[in-house]
C-alpha cells in the first residue's frame, strides 16, 4: 500500500511541503509508504484537443501522464495546494484538469476510481475553504472516497517554520495520515474476505439543450 502526495506549490519545500511532510511522516508510522511529488513549473493547461481520446495520455508529455503512470501503483492520493487569490494555485488546476480529463478520456479512469483521496490547502490566512472545495470536485466527479481529519484540511503560515507551529493545522494532518492508512487497510482487509467492488456500468450523458 502506498500514498501518493502530490506538492502543487512552486516552491518545492515551503508551506504546502511542510503540511504534507507531515502526513507522510505519519503514514510511515502507520505502515503505510508515500511519496511526495513535486508538480513543478510550467504545467501547461488543457488545449482541449481530445487526443489524449486517441492515444491514452494526454499529448503533452510532461508531469501529467508521469504522475497518471505513478498513481496507478499506488492506493491513495493526497493533493496540497497554497492558496493564490483564494483559489488553489495556477499550476496545480492546470495539472488537475489535464490529469483527470486525460485519464478518463484516455481510458483510464480505473487509476482514480475507488482510491481514496484527500485535498490539502496552505494559507497565510483566509482562502482555504474555497480551496479545498475546488480540489475535493475532481475527486468526487472520479469515484474517489474522500478522507478528512477533525476539522477542515489546512494549515496556516507565511513560511514552513510558521506551519509548524500551527499545532491544531499540524496535528489534523497526523488525523488525515491515520484517517487514510485504516481506509487503505480496511480496503485491502476487504478484498482479503472477497468483498468485490462495485462493478462499474456505461456513464450516460445527458446535455442541457432540448
Amino acid at each position: 500500500m502506498k500514498v501518493l502526495l502530490v506538492n502543487g506549490s512552486p516552491n518545492k519545500k515551503g508551506c504546502t511541503y511542510t503540511a504534507l511532510s507531515e502526513i507522510a511522516k505519519t503514514l510511515q508510522e502507520e505502515g503505510i509508504e508515500s511519496e511526495i511529488y513535486q508538480v513543478g513549473w510550467g504545467v501547461m493547461p488543457c488545449r482541449a484537443c481530445g487526443a489524449c481520446a486517441k492515444l491514452g495520455k494526454c499529448v503533452i508529455n510532461d508531469a501529467v501522464n508521469e504522475f497518471v503512470d505513478l498513481l496507478a501503483g499506488c492506493g491513495g492520493l493526497i493533493i496540497g495546494s497554497p492558496v493564490h487569490y483564494a483559489s488553489a494555485s495556477g499550476g496545480i488546476t492546470a495539472f488537475m484538469d489535464r490529469a483527470f480529463y486525460s485519464g478518463f478520456m484516455g481510458g483510464r479512469g480505473d487509476v482514480f476510481r475507488l482510491k481514496p483521496a484527500a485535498a490539502v490547502a496552505s494559507a497565510r490566512r483566509s482562502g482555504t475553504t474555497a480551496t479545498l472545495d475546488q480540489l475535493q470536485k475532481y475527486f468526487t466527479i472520479s469515484e474517489m472516497p474522500i478522507i478528512s481529519g477533525r476539522y477542515w484540511n489546512m494549515v496556516h503560515g507565511h513560511t514552513p517554520e510558521e506551519v509548524k507551529q500551527d499545532l491544531e493545522g499540524m496535528q489534523n494532518m497526523r488525523f488525515v495520515a491515520r484517517n487514510m492508512a485504516y481506509y487503505l487497510k480496511c480496503k485491502q482487509a476487504g478484498a482479503e474476505k472477497g468483498i468485490l467492488p462495485p462493478q462499474p456500468e456505461p456513464i450516460t450523458f445527458t446535455n442541457f439543450i432540448r
